[in-house]
């Protein structure tokens, strides 16, 4: 069942879990996954019994080391626990008190509106347009499309660095949409294959653009520039295409809404900038960029400061938000409206891409790194209302404030969505709510720190719930400091951990090649925490988190910490924890199902042991594919490797854990768990054998995989 439901709900987490709209965090796992777990451990009845009603677990603790988006402890807090959460990176530490903190939503989207009406009345007229088609005159813009450009080594003129010239695909418009390489004019066409020529200077309109492997050849004289990084300064773009909304016209218009940018169109960007330059920024962040496994890439490219993701109009819209936040009297609301342009950043930058499929603004973390490519989409920074309580694109001020109140007002009245027969139902929870305030008994703890420095007593946690890092997935620090040099000037010092420059911190546990941070560090920081936390459980509670990796040596450091804690693995589950389509994975033959681990001390019993053989191994592996497929994923090879990994790394310490000697050296304790992991064979050759189906021919399968010497 909680695979069922933690599948659908990663496919569409916005409307199972609306809480995540409070602020972009990486790679969240499935709330519904967290709920069965509690429910699960403390509840009265059964798990299906409990899922779809109220509960209150009053007097249970639960902590989470690794707390990040927060989402076990919103969980734990929804449902009656009290709560301690710990990160090392400040911005977690920020999103999760403003998810669970409790927030006037009346007086909060009355305070965003009168933001929003001194920003329309400021710049409004930037983002505004004129229709050529109807002739209509300031129409609001839905994106702005911009090409880098790099300087002739050879003649000195300015060449477009086009990858293709494809602006709009025939999916969601009537026909593809070109942008002529000599004259920039805007065609539309039926066959990509047969494009024909450009209607305004009769050229053959290419797909393909010139721009190829960092290089690309003058037009005006046929020189090889190469573009990455030249001259040591940022980029230089031009505005060459213009998608917009006229609502007037919508009706009775077919598809979309694009143009080349007129004259006027260029005037106000030249006006935008120059009202830039009138400004003294107090909040445009002139932080450098500092070197990190992700950063460099925006080194590379030229850029040395933050402020230079930005182009002159962002700067001067995000510059005036954060002074009409700053001028909010009431605290709890100013903090509110701060989250919201920090969220607002990812969409409000030069690096955003834009989906010639889908027709939208693709975010900078959609890939979870810093992705730059040479074209990009400046969205509206107010928003477009459909006239119908939604919106036209993305990323504008109204997207982010009605997704901050639709999850605060989750946070009120919190749902879960179960299928019946074909058709969702929203069962509401009467007596559960996620808050913090005056008067609640629940106790909330959220602290910017490593849990390894925490002051929780012995047994006094009745489970420990997390998602560690997964080694070298996701570089949290360098990625959030994006936000963070904002936020940080617009709140100041006084918040937790915001006293540091940078969210970067040594006790971080990600691999990462810059920091000099490998697999026996992050084998040494996990093990440092679930010591610790080991400490605080009480006698029989569960050290449950969820885990995948590729590499079969990163279980090996989930084996060493678990074993250096003196827990037992007393169960491995699969549960998927990744939406199949993230642009992050996709393609990329990664699992998007997690090994749940649950450990405990030696108190409890075990639902699970070591394995007896490789038979065993392949059996458990194809009972746990026979019970994803019946939650709705057919597993993948890839989520098999992971399913194979989970139940060796659970068999690995079993078999370690009677003369487990913790002071070895990590590299020796990793070799141990490593070579235990691999005594059934190679994991990718057992998950081929597992999915295979067929067991008359599991003998002869297994004896091919090579055992290692």
């Amino acid at each position: 069942m909680v695979a069922e439901l933690a599948l659908r709900e990663k496919q569409i987490q916005q409307s199972y879990r609306p809480i995540i709209g409070v602020h972009k965090w990486f790679a969240r796992r499935p709330g519904t996954l967290f709920r069965g777990l509690l429910l699960a451990e403390f509840g009265e009845d059964d798990l299906e019994d409990t899922f779809f009603r109220s509960n209150e677990l009053e007097g249970i603790r639960v902590a989470d080391p690794f707390m990040g988006g927060g989402t076990p402890l919103i969980e734990a807090n929804r449902v009656g626990c009290h709560v301690v959460g710990f990160d090392v990176n400040p911005m977690a530490a920020w999103i999760v008190r403003e998810e669970i903190a409790a927030l006037d939503l009346d007086a909060y989207e009355r305070e965003a509106a009168r933001l929003a009406a001194g920003l329309e009345e400021r710049v409004g007229w930037y983002y505004r347009t004129r229709c050529p088609i109807y002739g209509d005159e300031d129409v609001p813009v839905k994106s702005f499309l911009w090409v880098k450009m790099v300087e002739c080594d050879g003649c000195s003129a300015r060449v477009d660095l086009f990858p293709g010239f494809v602006v709009a695909k025939a999916v969601r418009h009537p026909k593809h949409v070109l942008v002529c390489g000599r004259c920039g004019e805007l065609n539309e066409v039926g066959d990509l294959d047969h494009a024909g020529t450009c209607r305004a200077c009769s050229r053959k309109l290419a797909v393909a653009g010139p721009a190829r492997v960092g290089r690309c050849p003058c037009p005006n004289c046929g020189r090889m520039n190469n573009y990455v990084g030249k001259g040591g300064e940022p980029p230089q773009h031009r505005l060459f295409a213009i998608e917009y909304h006229n609502p007037g016209r919508k009706r009775s218009h077919r598809g979309r809404f694009f143009k080349k940018p007129e004259a006027s169109d260029l005037e106000r960007v030249a006006e935008a900038t120059s009202d830039l330059e009138d400004l003294v920024p107090l909040y445009v962040p002139d932080e450098r960029i500092p070197r990190g496994d992700e950063t460099d890439r925006l080194l590379r490219w030229g850029y040395s400061r933050y402020r230079e993701l930005f182009n002159p109009r962002q700067l001067l819209g995000l510059e005036l938000s954060c002074r009409a936040i700053a001028r909010v009297v009431d605290a709890r609301l100013r903090r509110a409206l701060a989250t919201n342009l920090s969220d607002l950043l990812r969409y409000q930058n030069m690096l955003c891409r834009y989906d010639t499929m889908a027709l939208k603004a693709l975010d900078i973390f959609s890939v979870h790194g810093f992705p730059v490519g040479l074209v990009h989409c400046e969205s509206n920074l107010l928003g477009i209302g459909n006239g119908a309580g939604g919106s036209v694109g993305s990323g504008g001020w109204l997207n982010i404030v009605r997704k901050y109140a639709k999850a605060k007002a989750y946070c009120e009245k919190p749902f879960e969505v179960r299928r019946v027969g074909s058709r969702k139902k929203r069962i509401e929870m009467a007596s559960e709510r996620i808050a913090e305030g005056p008067g609640d008994a629940r106790q909330v703890s959220i602290r910017c720190a490593s849990a390894t420095q925490s002051d929780l007593e012995p047994h006094s946690v009745d489970a420990v719930l997390t998602d560690p890092p997964y080694f070298g997935n996701v570089q949290y620090a360098e990625l959030m400091d994006f936000c963070y040099v904002w936020l940080r000037r617009l709140v100041g010092q006084e918040a937790d951990g915001f006293g540091q420059s940078t969210t970067r911190s040594p006790d971080e546990l990600t691999g990462n090649h810059t920091a000099s941070r490998g697999l026996e560090e992050f084998a040494d920081g996990l093990a440092a925490v679930y010591k610790r936390m080991a400490v605080a459980l009480k006698p029989g509670g569960p050290l449950a988190f969820t885990y995948h990796h590729n590499k079969l040596e990163a279980y090996a450091a989930v084996g060493v910490a678990i074993l250096d804690a003196g827990l037992r693995c007393t169960a491995t589950l699969p549960c998927p924890a990744e939406m199949g389509g993230s642009i992050h994975i996709h393609g990329t033959g990664s699992s998007i199902v997690d090994t749940v681990f649950v450990c405990r001390d030696g108190t409890a019993d075990a639902e699970q042991s070591a394995l007896a053989d490789r038979k065993e191994l392949v059996r458990v592996a194809r009972v746990d594919a026979a019970a994803l497929a019946a939650s709705g994923r057919s597993p993948t090879r890839g989520d098999l490797r992971c399913i194979v990994l989970g139940h060796l790394t659970r068999h690995a310490i079993w078999e370690l854990r009677p003369g487990w000697k913790s002071s070895r050296p990590t590299w020796e304790k990793l070799a141990v768990v490593a070579a235990v992991l691999g005594s059934f064979g190679d994991p990718g050759e057992l998950a081929k054998v597992a999915a295979s189906g067929d067991s008359s021919q599991d003998t002869e399968r297994e004896e091919q995989i090579a055992l290692p010497v």
